[in-house]
């Protein structure tokens, strides 16, 4: 078995306590090993300093910083970097794929077959594309606690904190014009402001094939050894110009050698690691459950659509690859969780804190955080399904509901103040929000009732076929017939309408007579009402959490880093390999082994190849590295992001985690678990020997006087 190391260790003491609180402590750290992993989503302002100057002998300086974070791109729920001082972006082709399938069409599947824009007048706009390029961060913590009075009720504290965040980015942005979001840290203990440069002008440069970007489909889906392309190249422009950024990483043609330090730098989405016993245990016993069955249900719904014709396999793809992505990552995490050796772990250093907390007269008020947490867990759990269902929209699954639950709130939300608005409308993201809202995308109507029709079946099942509500969304009709009705009878598939509706605010939206709109306003009381009762219980749980944050940093000191919450983080690591079933696993994969897994499966799908990649195998080096792996702290939110090295550098991009890491979300374990990563070596020889997409391989590799678009001929 791996050895854990635990995000709940204690790093340090920051007074000398009395004998029996050392006592309690020397155990812990004993138990749970001192901090000599890999371990860690380290915050920029707070980067791991000590730990790599201690292990590595490495110190990453203030400019090394600055340029590797300013060279990172949000992108959508993935990640990205600058790689070109002429603004290419460089992702995967999966977090890319969402632009891809909008740009694609039955004639033209961008998607599937790849793009590549010889001049700069090929690229093609991605409407509804935006990227995020972090430019700041501030600790104002000591100025959203001040809101929160002493003695106010749960509910009064969240109105508070949520007013003192809303006028904290709306200040912000006004001094700024900078996208401007305050992020909770440590499950309440610490806010930070984070503040963003977008990019909204983003067009599509090159993309391979889908076989040779996620090369063994589902079945090579997060194992290792791979063989995956998974890349997809965008450019940023500004005022109609291609985007200068002053911070671009420059490419390193060699990559990573075995045993080197690697750094990953992008924004895993969410980890659970600082949770409670019992907020662990609603995971496992409710919540991974029930997201489990609907992303079976989705996935067998979308399978057979697909399997009905070749173009509603491009509709669905998106959603397909979602639904069985996302069963994967939560059928290992909740393996993981049902392993009894875990939740011994966590029980163990959970109460081994708080007989730490319980030993310091000074933390005496904390002693009671953890009962509370667990009461809260409980209420939520009582009320799992109808927000899974009302709320979180797993009842309405249709584009088309969700353009019209957003025009209803809108309508509803803009004339409130700022502060006492759903966070989701304050006035620091309307700017984002009117930019998706009103973006063009393809709408496709069979596929909305189909998905529409079943979701409200599982709308019944979970709440019951004779509620009050469900017999009110289903007005007398089967699911499917109600789904057909509200697809049929909405206009909401047009950019145009939408922006109508919302520029006319409550009015217009009362006067809409969209089918859709009534459906949305019809359970829109019931999806706020569970949605005040959740955020109430949350609140009481942020309130624990801080004080618990603030009693482990009195006894650990500042050397931890909170959980992921989809901001940029920096990870460290290795590129290495290890061992499994008593068998070494190379570190890194090549182009020979690409070809050699082809010839094994006798080129059947998935592990067929493109006929470009066949007809240009004598072209390539075979011995080029094409992926490979290393011990950096990844998860989902993650994809797409730059792997460098000590020079900072571009050696890799990441695209994927093994199955040994996919309780990464509860635990890092250094011993199997690793990120997956395209290496640098191979992006330069496909361009250039496999696509002859040579002046943008030159690009990326910085040559003097060549910029890709600009001096490759037209096709």
């Amino acid at each position: 078995m791996s050895r854990i190391i635990s995000p709940n260790r204690f790093l340090c003491l920051r007074r000398a306590p009395a004998p029996s609180v050392l006592s309690l402590w020397l155990v812990l750290f004993l138990t749970l090993g001192a901090a000599s992993a890999d371990e860690g989503m380290w915050l920029y302002n707070h980067p791991p300093r000590e730990i790599l100057r201690g292990k590595y002998g490495f110190e990453p300086s203030d400019e090394w910083l600055e340029n590797l974070r300013l060279a990172s791109v949000r992108f959508g729920g993935g990640s990205g970097e600058f790689v070109s001082e002429d603004g290419l972006v460089l992702s995967n082709h999966h977090v890319g794929a969402r632009a891809l399938q909008r740009l694609s069409t039955r004639e033209h599947n961008y998607l599937r077959d790849g793009f590549y824009a010889r001049t700069r007048a090929d690229e093609k706009p991605c409407a509804g594309l935006e990227l995020r390029v972090l430019m700041s961060i501030e600790d104002v913590t000591a100025r959203v606690n001040a809101a929160v009075g002493a003695g106010l009720s749960d509910e009064a504290a969240f109105k508070a904190r949520r007013a003192a965040m809303a006028a904290i980015e709306k200040e912000s942005l006004d001094q700024t014009r900078l996208v401007s979001e305050v992020v909770t840290l440590y499950q309440g203990a610490e806010y930070h402001l984070y503040r963003y440069k977008k990019y909204t002008d983003i067009r599509l440069v090159f993309a391979p094939e889908e076989q040779i970007a996620f090369y063994g489909g589902d079945p090579d889906n997060f194992e290792y050894p791979r063989f995956d392309l998974d890349i997809c190249l965008f450019r940023a422009y500004e005022n109609g110009q291609p985007a200068k950024p002053k911070h671009y990483l420059k490419w390193s043609q060699s990559g990573p050698a075995d045993q080197e330090l690697v750094f990953v730098s992008g924004h895993p989405g969410h980890t659970d690691r600082l949770r409670t016993v019992a907020e662990v245990e609603y995971l496992r016993d409710v919540e991974y459950p029930l997201t489990l069955q609907r992303l079976k249900r989705s996935e067998v719904l979308l399978t057979a659509y697909s399997a009905r014709s070749a173009e509603n396999a491009r509709r669905a793809r998106n959603d397909l690859f979602s639904a069985r992505n996302g069963r994967k990552v939560r059928e290992g995490a909740l393996a993981g969780l049902q392993d009894p050796k875990f939740i011994e772990r966590k029980k163990a250093a959970e109460q081994q804190l708080r007989a730490a907390v319980a030993a310091n007269p000074a933390l005496t008020n904390t002693v009671g955080a953890w009962d509370r947490i667990a009461q809260a867990s409980k209420v939520i759990a009582e009320r799992s399904v109808a927000e899974d269902m009302l709320e979180r929209g797993s009842g309405f699954r249709s584009v088309l509901f969700d353009y019209a639950r957003q025009l209803v709130r809108a309508a509803e939300e803009r004339p409130k103040p700022n502060g006492e608005r759903l966070e989701e409308y304050r006035e620091s993201r309307r700017a984002s929000f009117e930019f998706n809202l009103f973006a063009e995308a393809p709408v496709y109507p069979d596929l909305e009732t189909l998905k529409l029709g079943d979701s409200l079946t599982w709308l019944a099942e979970g709440l019951g076929w004779n509620s009050e509500l469900v017999q009110k969304v289903l007005a007398g009709k089967s699911p499917r017939e109600r789904a057909a009705e509200a697809v049929g009878g909405t206009k909401l598939a047009s950019a145009a309408e939408r922006r109508r509706l919302y520029e006319g605010g409550r009015t217009a939206v009362d006067q809409a007579n969209d089918s859709m709109i009534e459906l949305a306003r019809l359970v829109d009381p019931d999806a706020r009402a569970v949605r005040k009762v959740v955020e109430t219980q949350r609140e009481a749980m942020r309130q624990a959490h801080a004080e618990i944050g603030r009693a482990r940093y009195a006894l650990e000191g500042a050397g931890h880093y909170p959980d992921a919450t989809s901001t940029l983080r920096l990870a460290f690591g290795v590129a290495k390999g290890y061992e499994e079933d008593g068998r070494p696993v190379p570190f890194e994969t090549t182009f020979a082994g690409l070809y050699a897994r082809a010839r094994e499966h006798d080129y059947r799908p998935p592990f067929d190849l493109p006929p470009l990649w066949l007809a240009k195998q004598k072209k390539l080096r075979l011995d080029t590295p094409l992926n490979f792996v290393c011990t950096a702290d990844i998860i989902g939110g993650n994809s797409g992001s730059p792997v460098v090295n000590r020079n900072g550098e571009f050696v890799g991009i990441i695209f994927d985690g093994n199955l040994q890491s996919l309780f990464a979300d509860f635990e890092y374990s250094e011993e199997q678990a690793r990120a997956l990563a395209v290496h640098s070596s191979a992006i330069l020889e496909a361009l250039r020997d496999v696509y002859d997409a040579r002046p943008l391989a030159d690009e990326l590799a910085g040559k003097p006087g060549k910029s890709s678009a600009a001096l490759a001929p037209s096709r």
